[in-house]
Order: structure tokens, then sequence, then C-alpha cells
């Protein structure tokens, strides 16, 4: 069984001046996640290890590099979920914490819930000794800027990603050499949010999901949509019905689009190691790595392949 690990950098309209360090951070997160894989490791520890590489990324809109809500504050939601036993741990609207995903590892590891949220989630973090940092060191000039040139701005956020403002969500997917999947899903949500909005990134079955038995997903858009329609869930129900895992992704985005006029994207993994990178956006920032090869792409139809080692 090879393993393989998909990771997008989210679905959006990705300015000309950041495709190229969008590109580059998703492939490196890719082979930061692979290198998991490759040392025997498990598709639990490749997605995490992938969407640190993100969040740690300041040109992604999760952990550093987040946006602003209206207040001009920082609120980070996270989801990991292992497809073997169907565990899953969430964070919303937390703070202050640089790796939020690895801080949804240890509620899903630590605790008996599934989801933590806002001061109990911080609260959790100082009980497990979870580094904190400075709010203020997660806010890049860049995302300063535009909250500041875009804070009186008035169009609904289902416009928001046909603009080049918008901004979004980070992900894995990964099946390991046992056959085991795992998603995890990272983002600061849409700018100028209301305080204490939550989108599909946190949410079981919205913004991941991952199931031994037909693969894992992880989502990014428009996050309204993507919890009206259950996306990773939706997009795992066409593979159980026997679509391919790239069908299924483009037959539940198409849904999206029509039901409730969103737009986004999904990365999908099998378990027998078929994956996909889907989108509806104008752009979506995405790699894949699988055998000694690295795959990815930005555009839609582009795929770009060249060795991994």
């Amino acid at each position: 069984m090879s393993a393989v690990l998909v990771v997008h950098g989210g679905a959006w309209a990705i300015p000309d001046e950041l495709a190229e360090a969008s590109v580059d951070g998703v492939k490196t997160a890719a082979r930061k996640g692979f290198v998991v894989l490759r040392n025997g490791g498990s598709a639990l520890d490749a997605v995490e290890a992938a969407v640190k590489s993100l969040e740690d990324n300041t040109v992604f809109n999760a952990g550093h590099g987040a946006t602003l809500n209206i207040d001009g504050e920082v609120e980070l939601d996270a989801i990991i979920m292992d497809g073997r036993t169907l565990n899953c741990g969430a964070v919303s609207s937390v703070k202050n914490i640089a790796n939020p995903v690895s801080l949804a590892r240890a509620v899903m590891e630590k605790t008996s819930h599934i989801m933590l949220t806002g001061k109990g989630a911080n609260l959790f973090a100082e009980s497990v000794g979870f580094s904190t940092v400075p709010t203020d060191t997660l806010v890049s000039e860049f995302e300063r800027k535009e909250w500041e040139r875009h804070k009186t701005y008035v169009t609904g956020v289902l416009e928001d990603f046909n603009t080049q403002w918008a901004h979004d969500t980070v992900g894995a997917v990964a099946v390991d050499s046992s056959g085991n999947v795992a998603c995890a899903t990272s983002t600061g949500g849409i700018r100028n949010k209301m305080v204490g909005r939550v989108g599909d990134s946190p949410v079981i079955g919205c913004g991941a999901y991952a199931d031994n038995f037909s693969g894992a997903v992880s989502c990014t858009g428009h996050g309204e949509s993507i919890l009206k329609v259950t996306l990773a869930k939706l997009i795992l129900s066409h593979v159980e019905q026997g679509e391919s895992v790239a069908d299924a992704s483009q037959l539940a985005l198409q849904y999206m689009g029509e039901r409730v006029q969103g737009a986004g994207g999904a990365i999908t993994v099998s378990p027998s190691g078929k994956w996909a990178a889907t989108f509806t956006t104008q752009r979506m920032a995405w790699a894949a790595a699988e055998n000694d090869v690295l795959w990815s792409g930005l555009d839609p139809n582009e795929r770009k392949k060249e060795n991994l080692n």
C-alpha cells in the first residue's frame, strides 16, 4: 500500500502577487507531511505536520497570517480526524495559539469531547501546557493593511470569494501504508466576520471528515455554504455510492453551487490511494505527494509534476 498526502492552501481568487508563494507553500507542506509517511508515520501525524507548516506560513489564512474579525482580532478554528477510529478533535475562536491543529488533536486525545471553543479552548490549552503566543505575533503586516483597507466593506461574504481579498482555509488529507486515512483543516475564517463567528472548518462532516470505509476530505470556500450542504460528508457519500473521488468532489461542489450559490474546493483521498483536488473558485493552491512524485496546481486543470526527492 503506497502512502499519499494532499494539501490545499485555500480556494479563492488568489491574486498573482501571492500565486508563487501560495504554490511554494503547499508544496513545502506536502513534502513535510510526506516525510512522515515515508518514515512509517501515521496519516494522522502526516496531516498534522502538513497543516502546521501551512499555519506557520503567513501567506495562508491560518495560524500566522490569519484574517481579522470586525474588531481587528484573530479568531482561529481547526479540526483533525482519524479515519480508523472516527475520533475527532476541534477548536474554534481561539486567539493566541500558533498551531490550532495541534490543539485540536489534544482535544481529541486528552478529553472526551470533540470541540472546545473560545475561552474554554484556551483554558484547556493552558491546562495541558500548550504553548501560547502573543496574538499580535499572528497578524501579518499584509493582513493588518488589508483589514484597515476593507473594514468598511459592506458587500456580502458570498461575493468575497470572487474578489482578491477573501483569503481562506488550509487543509490536508492522507492515507498511510496501513490504509488508514486522516484529515485536518485550519482557518482564520472570513475577514471582517462578526466576533464569535464559526464557519465550516472545525465542524465535523463539513470542513473535514475521515473514515477508513470511504476516504478523507478537507474543504475550503464559503463556510456558511459548506455548512448548509455538509460538504465533506456529501463528497464521501458519493464515494460510498461508487463514484470516483474526483467525480464525487465535483458532484458535491456543483450541488453546493446550484443549491446555495456557494463556491469552494476540496481535497479528497481514498483508502486505496486515489486522490483529487477540485475547486469551483478561480484558483486553489494544492499539492499532492505520492511515491516519488510531487504534483501541484493553482489554476483550473493545472497539474504540474516534479520529482519529490
